[in-house]
């Protein structure tokens, strides 16, 4: 569930930025990075939990 929260968030920072302009600035390829990251984090925590579920 939290990968698709995350997700989520990352699907509105991503459509905030391209409404608010198309060109490219810095920070905004830093924001839709950092929001890549989230989704990323969210999986690999999402995949520890299971492995240690599964290990358990």
């Amino acid at each position: 569930m939290l990968v698709l929260i995350v997700e989520l968030l990352n699907t509105g920072i991503e459509a905030a930025i391209n409404r608010h302009g198309m060109e490219m600035h810095q920070w905004s390829g830093i924001a839709k990075d950092v929001a890549s990251a989230a989704v990323l984090l969210a999986l690999l925590q999402c995949a520890m939990v299971w492995l240690v579920i599964g290990l358990a």
